[in-house]
Parts: C-alpha cells; structure tokens; sequence
C-alpha cells in the first residue's frame, strides 16, 4: 500500500516508466490554475531537482513561463535571475531549496510552494522567508504539499517532535540530562505512529 501510495503520489520520480500521474503535480497544476489568473506570483521550492524537472515539463506543457534557479546556477546568474522574477518576467519561480538560501530577496512573491517536506524545518523556513524579506507589501501564502501514507508525513511527525522537545527546553519543562534513549531515538527516526 505505501508503495502504490508512493508511486501514485511521485510516479515518474520513483519509476521513470510508471506510467502514473504525479497526484502532487495534480494539485500544484490545479493550485497554480486558479491563482497565476488571480496575477499572484508564486516561488515552487523542492529539494529534488528531479522532481523540479518534472514540473518544469509540466509548465512547458501548459505553455507557462517560469524561471529556475538550482545549486549548479552559477553566481552571477542568479542574481540576474532575482532580478528578472522582482521585474515580472514570470510569475513562477522554480528553486532548489538547497540553492534558496542566502542573498535570495523575493518580496514579488506572495505564494510559496514546498513540493516536499526537508528534514531540517528551518531550511524550509529560510526558503519562505525569500519572499517575507523588507519590502513585502501583500501577504504570502505558504503551502506544503504532502503526500499521504508516505515518509513524508513521518517527517511532518519529526518536525513536530522536535518543535515539541525544543520549545519543553526552553521553558525549563524539560532538561537535556532527562532526554532518555527512546527520546534520542524518537529524534532520528520519528515519533511512534
């Protein structure tokens, strides 16, 4: 069942010849169909860029433009590429989200989209905050899309968990001394389900 889950919900990412239909690509076609009319702008963050291919094909398929932006865009590109997206020359901006970190200003975005959930939540926080920068003048919608019955709602959990654990610390709730094994373990591989 988690196999069909992830094959449904990944297809061509997971097996080239599959055969299926990306029910993520789905949804980020049916969310971008009802917001680019509405003239939002909105950055796409995956930290697969094989997965940011496939949405690209997507795009070109649909006739949208779009810019793109991984970890092998060399410097000098990248800010021209900032620079053209602050400009208008699209209104979806496609990222790696190991390439979205520093130096990335994107207030003309008010939507932000995670393709997938990153292990480390506050390198998907940094990628939002490109469009939460001075200058922001509307609100920005972040969504995540999460596919169901898959490793990425065991992450989801994780993220949680240690949301949990940190904020118990910093109260005073709890003590690093008090963090039994099952607590470290929990850690790694996630809360039980």
């Amino acid at each position: 069942l988690v196999v069909a889950a992830l094959l449904h919900d990944f297809g061509r990412l997971v097996v080239e010849d599959a055969g299926l239909e990306s029910s993520k690509l789905v949804a980020l076609r049916n969310l971008l169909g009802d917001i680019l009319p509405r003239g939002h702008r909105v950055l796409i963050f995956s930290q697969f860029t094989r997965h940011l291919a496939l949405v690209r094909e997507s795009l070109e398929a649909e006739g949208r433009d779009y810019l793109y932006l991984d970890g092998g865009t060399p410097a000098g590109e990248r800010g021209e590429l900032v620079a053209s997206f602050q400009q208008g020359a699209a209104q979806i901006f496609l990222i790696s989200l190991k390439a979205g970190g520093t130096g990335l200003n994107l207030t003309a975005a008010d939507y932000v989209v995670h393709l997938d959930p990153w292990w480390n939540p506050a390198a998907e926080a940094q990628a939002s905050d490109r469009a939460h920068r001075i200058g922001q003048q509307r609100p920005v919608t972040v969504v995540k899309l999460i596919a169901q019955q898959t490793i990425e709602e065991k992450v989801l959990a994780l993220h949680a968990h240690k949301r949990a654990l940190a904020s118990d610390l910093l109260a005073g709730r709890s003590r690093p001394e008090n963090l039994d094994m099952a607590t470290l373990e929990g850690l790694l591989v996630g809360p039980p389900s």
